[in-house]
């Protein structure tokens, strides 16, 4: 469902997938040359929310500061509205058919399936530490991933491509936690100071002002993990928005027409459960006041450290998430725009201010987007483009048109952090496709939706009974096309 602001928004399963083989990394610069090359490269500060739907842009001041000092991505969305799958499609520019993470959990999911598919030396960070940059990789990483286990005879276990590793498993309560400071666990406790997220924070600042401080190009990513739930805000911001109420559009407590039958059986919500909605949408407003507060710290620090001007800084989510829409409690995973169209903002060298870029771009644009601006080679297997062309107010002519959504239901098990219960549903597995004027998904039952974005921008009315045979058969080879596609080859898929 399409939201009234500059940045729009809108929860897998373990079906056993081939990876590709992987060539062999070439070899870096040598260590003066690698030195003298990274000296003039341009930074980059990306901030990474968890869950977060753009519904919840207007309650964050600092966010919508960057939206009018650089360039927002009107209709940028997830390959697969799951944190692993989208993480590690962020991470390396892959679809989740390529990179074989298909879940949270499982043979197929989480951080067991990305280390086991060899993914750790294809990341962003692989490329730009061997360019020079100084990485830092904050707060969640991959579920799965705990400070407390050995790993490739590591414990805590930092993989390749990270410079600083500041990493905690479970940080959803936001305290007492172990986060893995390099190769040291640090814990903490349930003090204010002792916040995930301002603790990430402080972090964050002090390697900004030591990699200035050494004359080193940097790349920082902090990972937060809010507003996922339980959606813990910091104490002092635990009062906000009194009365504060979940926005009700015309998808809430609506089911479309022709629904599929997964979603056709869903009753209408009750008043308790729309009171629960309520609560939950505060607590998430409520969360995210640390997190932007960390979003004008950092800054501030660029500033302060004489590099705001040479430093991208980059705020997005790897989902967004629904709460009361098509009759849905609180979730994601679905291919509506509620789940699958998430905030994306860029400021930085050269970037065009206060604008907003209508291209369709996805989350396997970010990390060939990062290497390009490090000046490192971007694989002929990365699945995504970079989007400098589009930062600095350069027409959207020639990107692609069609962006690939996956998804794989899987049982989630008791402890996985997505499992809301009664709440949250997984859909039957499904593919589908997303352009700038409508929505087609086919299911592995033989269900299909459509919507046209155009006429229907809440997704109301699911029109897939009365196309023609030869509208569906285009759609279904297009679509098949982008389900199949690999490395180069899925820049020509996205132009059905």
């Amino acid at each position: 469902m399409a939201v009234a602001f500059s940045v729009q928004s809108g929860v897998s399963g373990a079906a056993t997938a081939a990876v590709p083989t992987r060539p062999v990394t070439q070899p870096a610069l040598s260590a003066s040359a690698s030195a003298a090359a990274a000296a003039t490269k341009p930074n980059i500060v990306f901030v990474l929310t968890d869950d977060m739907s753009s519904n919840l842009l207007p309650y964050m001041p600092q966010v919508q500061k960057l939206q009018s000092q650089g360039t927002s991505f009107s209709d940028f969305v997830v390959s697969n509205s799951l944190c692993c799958p989208s993480r590690s499609s962020i991470f390396t520019g892959e679809y989740p058919h390529n990179t074989g993470v298909l879940s949270n959990e499982g043979p197929n999911g989480g951080f067991n399936a990305f280390h086991d598919n060899g993914l750790e030396k294809d990341t962003f960070a692989a490329a730009l530490k061997a360019k020079g940059y100084r990485t830092a990789m904050m707060g969640k990483y991959l579920n799965g991933y705990d400070p407390r286990s050995t790993v490739d005879g590591q414990q805590p276990y930092v993989p390749q491509g990270w410079s600083q590793w500041d990493v905690v498993g479970n940080g959803y309560p936001e305290y007492k936690y172990k986060l893995a400071h390099n190769h040291t666990i640090e814990p903490h406790g349930k003090k204010n100071k002792d916040y995930l997220t301002d603790v990430l924070s402080k972090k964050g600042q002090s390697f900004i002002k030591e990699s200035a401080a050494a004359n080193k190009p940097f790349m920082l990513e902090v990972a937060l993990f809010t507003p996922h739930g339980p959606s813990r805000p910091a104490r002092r911001d635990k009062k906000d928005f009194p009365g504060l109420t979940a926005p009700q559009g015309p998808a809430f407590d609506k089911l479309p027409t022709d629904a599929p039958p997964w979603l056709a059986r869903q009753n209408p919500l009750t008043r308790s459960e729309k009171n629960t909605i309520d609560k939950k949408f505060r607590k998430r407003a409520q969360s995210l006041q640390a997190v932007d507060q960390m979003l004008g710290k950092l800054r501030q620090t660029l500033i302060g450290a004489h590099v705001a001007d040479k430093t991208y800084v980059v705020f997005g989510s790897d989902n967004g998430f629904h709460l009361g829409e098509y009759r849905l409690k609180a979730g994601k995973q679905t291919a509506f725009d509620t789940d699958v169209r998430v905030p994306l903002v860029i400021a930085g060298p050269g970037v065009a201010a206060g604008r907003t870029s209508h291209a369709q771009v996805s989350n396997i644009d970010l990390a060939p987007t990062f290497e390009k601006i490090g000046g490192a080679a971007v694989s002929s297997r990365v699945d995504g483009h970079s989007m400098l062309p589009l930062l600095d107010g350069g027409s959207a002519a020639g990107w692609r048109t069609a962006n690939l959504i996956e998804h794989r239901h899987a049982q989630q098990a008791p402890d996985d952090p997505d499992n809301h219960g009664t709440e949250s549903i997984s859909p039957p597995n499904y593919h589908a496709m997303h352009t700038n004027s409508y929505t087609y998904v086919e299911y592995d039952s033989g269900a299909k939706e459509y919507y046209n974005l155009r006429t229907d921008p809440d997704e109301l009315h699911n029109i897939a009974g009365r196309l023609s045979r030869a509208r569906l058969a285009k759609l279904h080879t297009a679509l098949t096309r982008l389900k199949n596609c690999q490395g180069d080859g899925c820049w020509s898929a996205g132009h059905p």
